[in-house]
């Protein structure tokens, strides 16, 4: 197995729980929760594929993805009501989910030959944009987008590392593993001790 298929698989498992979480906060039959799961796990990797013009797209290639985001679904239909806290696990759940996805782009792009905006593009787009889809879809406030957190800023700063190394080394696990462990970081310290970037204030206009 690949180190992209690895990533990918990873990050399909992770997300799906995000998303059957998700869907158990809105209170989704058991077809909704399988729905909203494999929206989450396979939009961000699905606009990559897109945009990269890599057919086929990595589920249609392998349905095995499909299968694994409803089992996550099944799984969290079932066990869900026995977290304290729904909104902790997705939020932790959501940063693990990140920082998986984000490689998996920039993994893909790499393999393309793609130049250093276009990998650092597909990072972010891997890493964002399946959760922000779930979120919209169950009309929940989008994590990405909450006031000042560090979620696709964190995505772009793995993405940026991983160019950056590129031109030190060839060492894929270096590479990617470095844009991982940023990723993760940069977003866990903005959950956990409030890490946040400044955010635009309008001013009052003038008399």
């Amino acid at each position: 197995m690949t180190a992209l298929a690895l990533l990918d698989y990873a990050a399909v498992l992770v997300f799906a729980l995000t998303g059957a979480l998700v869907a158990s906060r809105q209170q989704l039959d058991i077809v909704g929760f399988a729905f909203v799961a494999s929206l989450t796990a396979v939009g961000g990797g699905t606009l990559r594929d897109v945009f990269l013009d890599r057919n086929p797209v990595f589920w249609i290639g392998n349905p095995d993805y499909i299968l694994i985001a409803c089992a996550a679904a099944l799984l969290i239909f079932f066990t869900a009501h026995l977290a304290e806290s729904r909104y902790r696990w997705l939020t932790w759940l959501d940063s693990f989910a990140l920082a998986v996805a984000v490689p998996a782009g920039v993994a893909a792009a790499l393999q393309m030959l793609q130049p250093g905006p276009i990998v650092v593009i597909m990072g972010v787009v891997t890493g964002c944009f399946g959760g922000l889809m779930r979120d919209v879809v169950c009309n929940e406030v989008p994590l990405v987008l909450k006031q000042g957190e560090l979620y696709v800023t964190a995505a772009f700063a793995g993405s940026l590392a991983a160019v950056a190394l590129t031109a030190l080394s060839d060492d894929m696990t270096l590479i990617l593993g470095t844009c991982a462990a940023l990723t993760w970081g940069l977003r866990a310290g903005s959950i956990a001790f409030g890490w946040r970037l400044p955010v635009y204030r309008a001013r009052p206009p003038k008399s």
